[in-house]
């Protein structure tokens, strides 16, 4: 279980007045994203952020489970994390980010990642598959305890076991709320894909053919028109 470390950094933030989607587009259109900091039993309070500090923030070791001084330009001053953000879906750019006091003697209930370790010996000597069904958790710690990801060894694992939440490492500091009995990862087959001969796609692709039975009775009813028509023609 790797542990997070509190990012030293710290957070400026600059006061805004709430508004409309049109004042949000101003704040973003100068290079910076609307945010909320929200929490500790506190008053919601719109500020103003850095995208690439928050950036940071995100793609570093523990990601949004980070916890990191916040400093309001002439005002608080507070440990807080990044709750939820928002993507601009064609560029990519954030557009906006809700953040929440901390207060480092209260447990919290957050997501951690699971990363696997090892090479699986269903893999290296069956020829199997490792798939990894579950990628996180939740768990419920003190903030300074929260993991940056939780490592499960899978070199053990073979066809017919399964690595289970139950499985992982377990500590007096971190509470697993997710079901223990849930799958992790397992050992799959190779499935190969049945391909259908070229002959039977051809007649497939040609459709069903008119059965001789309605092609009899066309010639037929053919036949037995003209032979009206020939017979008029005698009586006249």
């Amino acid at each position: 279980m790797a542990t997070a470390t509190t990012e030293s950094n710290v957070l400026q933030a600059q006061p805004r007045i709430p508004g409309n989607k049109n004042a949000a587009r101003r704040v973003r259109a100068g290079g910076k994203i609307p945010a909320v900091l929200y929490g500790a039993g506190k008053d919601s309070l719109p500020v103003v952020l850095d995208p690439r500090h928050v950036s940071r923030i995100l793609n570093s070791q523990s990601g949004h489970n980070s916890i990191f001084d916040l400093a309001l330009d002439g005002g608080e001053r507070t440990k807080a994390m990044i709750v939820d953000w928002q993507y601009e879906p064609i560029k990519g750019s954030l557009m906006h980010i809700d953040l929440k006091r901390i207060a480092m003697d209260q447990k919290l209930r957050v997501a951690v990642p699971i990363v696997l370790k090892g090479e699986a010996a269903g893999v290296k000597q069956q020829g199997g598959i490792l798939e990894q069904v579950l990628r996180e958790v939740e768990v419920e710690c003190l903030p300074g305890d929260i993991p940056a990801s939780i490592e499960a060894d899978v070199s053990e694992l073979i066809f017919g076991k399964v690595l289970r939440v139950a499985d992982l490492t377990h500590t007096d500091k971190v509470k697993y709320l997710t079901d223990e009995t849930q799958t992790v990862a397992h050992i799959t087959i190779v499935k190969e894909e049945v391909v259908a001969a070229p002959e039977a796609v051809a007649d497939a692709a040609a459709g069903p053919s008119e059965p001789e039975v309605i092609k009899k009775g066309k010639q037929d009813a053919e036949e037995g028109a003209e032979g009206e028509k020939a017979e008029k023609k005698e009586k006249k």
